[in-house]
């Protein structure tokens, strides 16, 4: 089966200046293969090239070098246009149309016939958490409204793939709970999601995949489990009714403990001392045990540790 998103070398240059422009590289030989039915993480600092990759692979703009297929087609082509669906970063629609009658238009640009037009703007609407505010004018809207409705139009045609540029942005945390549940449904139905986010806690709830990209190039990329430094580096152990001497006890065992509430200490182990024998003796001495939890480093972990790196490495070269 042909990827459903096949980047390779792919690169933009952008004249800067205006009495003698030079070229800015916005984005450097990216190569990237998505495939079919997962959730693509694209992430990267401000700046990093991710909008820009978007707007090429929507034609918004024309590389200087390199090439995409979507699909198993160019991009571009007519009927792959037909099966995708795309969020701008900062959608903008025409706001004297309410959020029915501008996805009644788009889908129009489909030829969908009347009863299933009226039948897919319904059900999107009531995806995207619109209710009575779909018969509003869309310059009455909030940010997060506007944000629905541009999620909501880059379903219309029911697309295969959905490219989704910052789709949290905007979104209080009950939209972002109805975003989540919708993208991972359209994962279950078999549709490949390509998203560019800022907020990494979603990136790393949602996605199979991520690429983390920084100064237009690609840092790393891959599953979260399999990204170097993405491991068990301890244990959280919650206690209660601790007494001040068995905290004392414990100090030799426990890189740290933090009280939580009275006679109740978060305990953090070493990824060399098993949990277990640690809460068997505390509880042996009358501790109660609360919870255990692995620590593991998180995506926000790997995202700032592959830019420092990435722009020590850029600064090292320039020096």
């Amino acid at each position: 089966m042909a990827p459903a998103i096949d980047i390779h070398e792919l690169t933009k240059d952008f004249p800067v200046g205006f009495w003698r422009p030079r070229p800015y590289r916005a984005l450097d030989r990216l190569t990237l293969v998505v495939e079919p039915g997962e959730v693509f993480g694209f992430l990267g600092p401000n700046g990093a090239g991710k909008t820009t990759t978007l707007k090429l692979l929507m034609q918004l703009v024309f590389p200087t070098s390199g090439h995409a297929s979507i699909l198993g087609r160019p991009v571009g082509d007519l009927d792959v246009r037909r099966r995708i669906g795309f969020l701008p970063e900062n959608p903008y629609f025409y706001d004297n149309l309410t959020a029915e009658e501008l996805l009644h238009y788009f889908a129009g640009l489909f030829d969908m016939p009347s009863a299933e037009r009226a039948r897919r703007v319904s059900d999107l609407l009531d995806q995207v958490g619109l209710g009575a505010e779909r018969r509003l004018q869309l310059r009455k809207y909030s940010k997060g409204m506007v944000q629905r409705v541009g999620i909501a139009q880059a379903l219309i045609n029911e697309p295969e793939v959905i490219f989704l540029d910052e789709p949290m942005s905007g979104l209080d945390p009950l939209g972002r709970r109805d975003i989540r549940a919708l993208i991972l449904g359209l994962r279950d139905a078999g549709k490949t999601i390509f998203f560019s986010s800022h907020i990494l806690t979603d990136a790393e709830t949602l996605c199979g995949r991520v690429a983390i990209v920084v100064g237009g190039r690609l840092a790393t990329s891959g599953r979260l489990a399999e990204m170097a430094g993405y491991q068990v580096r301890g244990w959280e152990v919650v206690m209660a009714e601790v007494s001040q001497t068995l905290l004392e006890q414990s100090a030799g065992r426990a890189v740290k403990a933090t009280p939580v509430s009275p006679a109740r200490f978060a305990f953090e182990l070493s990824n060399q001392t098993r949990p277990e024998g640690f809460i068997a003796d505390l509880a042996a001495a009358g501790a109660v045990l609360v919870s255990v939890n692995p620590l593991h480093t998180t995506l926000e972990d790997i995202f700032v540790q592959q830019v420092a790196q990435t722009r020590s490495a850029r600064e090292g070269v320039l020096s």
